[in-house]
């Protein structure tokens, strides 16, 4: 499929047919699309907790229960979820931590070329955290950089997608001891394979846009 295609194929799916399963080739692609996100000054504050197990998914399906209930099925039934994690706070050690693999990945000839991106993510970070006072949304904003080429990454290789903020993110932090290791849950996306019975796919419902006329200003 060319681009237009993919765009025109992918919906938000909300029934999955559970017998079809993403291949283990298919499923190291959803890893490295989630790897290779960009992110401001490459700070990558993110964690993904991958769910291809019923165990796994049992896990995650504890974030769906009481007022989310209507999206268990939507984790239950797919062949893979991901729970899509965000750093509550960044420090000097992290910064640090990013220079060093940076450098042991080979991007910076010399160490002055190494201290001069470590002092513009230290600025950066310094502005949205002292100034702006919104250093965790602006973390957040970088995760959802990441789950949009994610969701386009993922149709591009035939597999169909549910995002969901409709989930607990309180239950899934305990769940997995998110608060204790400095990140909590954001959003989770189910993967796999549209059942035929879909209400929502792109054979049954058509794709609704607003006209180019409305959003596009040509200068």
């Amino acid at each position: 499929m060319n681009l237009k295609e993919v765009l025109n194929w992918r919906y938000t799916t909300k029934e999955y047919n559970p017998t079809k399963k993403i291949s283990d080739a298919d499923m190291a692609e959803v890893k490295n699309l989630l790897r290779m996100s960009p992110s401001s000054v490459n700070l990558q504050p993110w964690h993904f907790i991958v769910a291809e197990t019923t165990e796994g998914k049992a896990r995650i399906a504890k974030g769906t229960q009481g007022f989310f209930h209507f999206n268990e099925p939507k984790v239950t039934n797919a062949s893979a979820v991901v729970l899509f994690c965000v750093k509550t706070d960044a420090d000097d050690t992290y910064f640090n931590h990013i220079a060093d693999s940076e450098d042991k990945n080979g991007r910076f000839p010399n160490e002055d070329i190494k201290n001069g991106y470590l002092g513009a993510v230290k600025a950066f970070a310094g502005i949205h955290k002292y100034d702006l006072k919104d250093l965790q949304h602006w973390m957040e904003k970088q995760v959802y950089l990441n789950i949009g080429s994610f969701l386009l990454g993922v149709a591009s290789l035939g597999i169909d997608a549910t995002p969901m903020e409709g989930i607990d993110v309180k239950a899934l932090d305990e769940e997995f001891g998110l608060r204790e290791k400095g990140y909590t849950s954001l959003v989770a996306v189910s993967l796999g394979y549209r059942a035929e019975s879909d209400f929502n796919s792109t054979e049954k419902t058509p794709k609704s846009r607003l006209a180019e006329s409305e959003i596009f200003t040509q200068i």
